[in-house]
């Protein structure tokens, strides 16, 4: 018998209506049964089409359509009904990210193939998970068999089986009336007018404008944090709507115009309220800008030109944080008076950037920080059947065990464990506790790499558990072991899904042969916070090569450089062969690579990449790495593989040009080329068999390295003079001298010294 799949759809969304909650209702068979269903749904829903997408690969319907690629562009909007054709491929970052724009009393609808058959289907996501020399073949349905079985088991959720016309589940939940919420009110002595705090609906977010009252002070910064759907951005809207009343210049900027339309859309009503009547004080409202009467203004640029305008506006306000890069919003502090509004639980896929690494940086700041996090809902109720879903489905609530249970772990008392997929899929308390770690301790995990984790055939995961529960957990992936054809299309210009090490070494150093050794990249490595600096992590290092060493030639890992980060590398025997000639957009930082050989091959890899590192390094420092930070370059070249890179080979007049520099009357600037040797070769060996401090050291990158201008070098250092500075460079100069300097060197220092 046929369902009546536009009666169910009426009674979904009058029930999520009625309760200010949404329903997800899949539509599982033929494709085009899908479409035909889903139409006959829109036009017999009261919706209106500006208040629909659908995201899927063709433009199916009157409304508006994106590509899952594009599902970003919804960020920060909310529609009526979104419904995603999920039979060419599914991504889950799409899906943490659609979920959100629905509205309370709105519809997500999941175009999908029959449930029993698509976890065995191979779509266009799996394809980017058959990464060389795996195949397609050898990608799994695992997240796909769990996103079934989750939609199956959870309410509010409605399955129909178009082909066999079966209604699996109708959705409906029944819900208890619910009592009207307490109206928020204002902080004693408000600086913002009264209708500000009245535009506000839940406490939470009455709070949270609140917050932003501490912008009228200089050196302040909001952080506000949300789940979507919290208010969050409304919040920020009204406070930049009630500067610009007061005549203040609010710079606005998010990923895209878009994702800041709801904050727009509070500040234009707000102006408006605050108007009053009189056609002189009627607010100016176009797209990405209001102006006032008071000479106020809320303006919307692109991240790149916010960057550029920050300081000569009153007060920057971020919108949607969370998915710009850490080095933009790191620019984005030199405002005198900025607030980032972001998005916890990482919905929008890289957006662990903020929380994991910006933190830092803004804890380094001069600003004092206000902080507001925001729980309850506003554009759904609380204990939304959808987003309870979602959050179950992707795992963006994942947490790793509650301190207690791993406060005793030490690394002699764990157990070393293998996560098989199977076993992950099977124990849901061990699947969020390890990919929970994961988040938490990396800026860049994300929904998609829960599909990775249960179904990409070159990955693996391996953890040290203490009573059942998660301490330390690394992400490993299978590398190189690549065919002839494949490294010779990747050495002329083509490129080759996760083979990171390999990919870059073949690419950008010219080494055609790098993709044949086999190896494994450590991806992530994350222990528990209440378990840190006890060696755990290299512990569970130590046991991925010895269970991997005899079966391949490296293991290798590429992460944003911190002195800090390349030190625990190096102290695990890992060595520098490679550093990125741009920052990570999310990171913010220059991208290291290191290798730790296991075999002959794979010491001949580490060898040749260490050398032809160690001889180019000088180079890069005045060009790409000019701006590298010092302990960056001082730690990268103390990774480096001992030896490593040309012998020090200075002619004697090269050596008279330093040693002259360093104890006699001589120049720097006459002649730089030496000292960069001198220095890289210090640097890659025991340093501390030379007595120079670490400001020395940070010296003699700025300068020698990096030719930074002597008035920068003495400011950056807090010399008193250049002069000063100049004379400290010869300093740091003569201790090299002793230890590297041949006759002529020491003919000179003799005789300066023995005047």
């Amino acid at each position: 018998m046929d369902v009546d799949v536009v009666g169910l759809a009426e009674g979904l969304r009058e029930e999520a209506r009625r309760a200010n909650e949404r329903r997800l209702l899949v539509l599982a068979g033929p494709r085009e049964r899908g479409y035909d269903a889903l139409e006959s749904i829109l036009d017999a829903l009261p919706v209106p089409i500006t208040g629909t997408t659908l995201v899927g690969p063709d433009d199916r319907l009157r409304c508006e359509q994106l590509p899952q690629a594009n599902a970003g562009d919804l960020l920060g909007t909310t529609r009526d009904v979104v419904a995603i054709d999920a039979h060419d491929e599914l991504r889950p970052n799409a899906i943490g990210k659609l979920v959100g724009a629905v509205d309370g009393g709105g519809l997500l609808v999941l175009l999908t193939p029959s449930l029993e058959a698509w976890p065995d289907r191979r779509d266009g996501f799996d394809a980017s998970l058959a990464v060389p020399p795996f195949e397609l073949a050898d990608v799994t349905g695992r997240f796909r068999r769990r996103l079934v079985d989750t939609m199956r088991a959870h309410r509010g959720i409605a399955i129909v089986d178009l082909e066999a016309g079966w209604l699996e589940a109708d959705g409906l939940t029944d819900p208890a009336p619910r009592a009207a919420p307490e109206s928020p009110t204002p902080p004693p002595d408000p600086r913002f007018p009264a209708a500000t705090y009245e535009a506000c609906l839940t406490t939470d977010q009455a709070d949270a404008v609140a917050a932003f009252e501490s912008l009228f002070e200089t050196n302040r910064t909001v952080v506000l944090e949300a789940d979507r759907g919290r208010g969050k951005s409304s919040a920020a809207g009204l406070a930049a709507g009630a500067f610009a009343a007061a005549g203040e210049d609010v710079l606005v900027t998010a990923p895209d115009e878009r994702n800041a339309s709801e904050l727009f859309d509070r500040a234009g009503e707000l102006c408006r309220t605050l108007a009053g009547d009189g056609d002189d004080r009627v607010p100016t409202i176009e797209s990405g800008r209001i102006e006032t009467a008071a000479g106020g203004t809320v303006r919307f640029l692109e991240p790149a030109a916010a960057v550029d305008a920050c300081e000569s506006a009153d007060i920057v306000v971020v919108d949607e944080a969370a998915a710009l890069p850490v080095a933009t919003l790191e620019a984005l502090l030199s405002a005198d008076r900025v607030a980032f509004a972001t998005t916890i639980h990482g919905y929008e896929g890289a957006g662990r950037g903020f929380s994991v690494r910006f933190r830092d940086r803004l804890a380094e700041s001069d600003h004092e920080v206000t902080e507001r996090t925001l729980v309850e809902p506003i554009r759904y109720a609380a204990g939304d059947p959808v987003e309870v879903w979602a959050f179950r489905a992707l795992l963006l609530d994942a947490r790793p065990p509650v301190e207690p249970l791993v406060a005793d772990a030490e690394p002699e008392a764990v157990e070393y464990r293998r996560l098989e997929p199977d076993a992950l899929l099977a124990d849901e308390r061990l699947l969020r506790e390890a990919f929970g770690l994961l988040v938490l301790a990396h800026y860049r995990t994300e929904p998609n790499d829960l599909a990775r984790l249960l179904d990409a055939p070159n990955l693996e995961a391996r953890a040290l558990v203490h009573d059942g529960h998660v301490v330390s957990v690394a992400l490993l992936a299978r590398e190189g072991a690549l065919s002839p054809e494949t490294r010779a299309m990747m050495y002329e210009g083509g490129r080759v899904r996760g083979n990171m090490l390999p990919d870059v070494l073949t690419s950008q150093v010219r080494d055609e042969a790098a993709g044949e050794p086999a190896g494994v990249r450590v991806v992530r490595i994350a222990t528990h916070h209440a378990a840190r600096s006890r060696g755990l992590g290299s512990r569970l290092l130590e046991r991925v090569r010895e269970e991997f060493s005899d079966s391949i030639d490296w293991l290798g890992t590429g992460f944003g450089a911190t002195p800090g980060l390349l030190e625990f590398w190096r102290a695990n025997g890992y060595r520098a062969v490679h550093v990125s000639t741009t920052r990570n957009d999310a990171s913010g930082e220059y991208s290291a690579l290191m290798l730790a050989p296991t075999s002959e091959a794979g010491r001949a890899l580490h060898d040749r990449h260490a050398d032809w590192f160690a001889r180019r390094f000088d180079a890069l420092c005045s060009d790409a790495l000019a701006d590298l930070e010092p302990d960056v370059a001082r730690a990268v070249l103390r990774s480096v593989g001992d030896g490593a890179g040309p012998s020090l080979e200075l002619s004697d007049h090269e050596w008279r040009v330093v040693a002259g520099a360093a104890y006699g009357p001589g120049l720097f600037d006459a002649d730089p080329g030496p000292f960069r040797k001198v220095v890289v070769r210090y640097l890659i060996d025991d340093p501390d068999s030379v007595d120079l401090t670490a400001r020395e050291e940070r010296l003699l990158v700025l300068r020698a390295l990096q030719a930074r201008d002597w008035d920068t070098v003495a400011d950056r250092l807090e010399y008193h003079s250049t002069g000063q500075c100049m004379r400290a460079l010869g300093d740091a100069v003569c201790p090299l001298v002793d230890r590297y300097g041949g006759d002529a060197a020491l003919a000179v220092r003799d005789r300066f010294v023995g005047e």
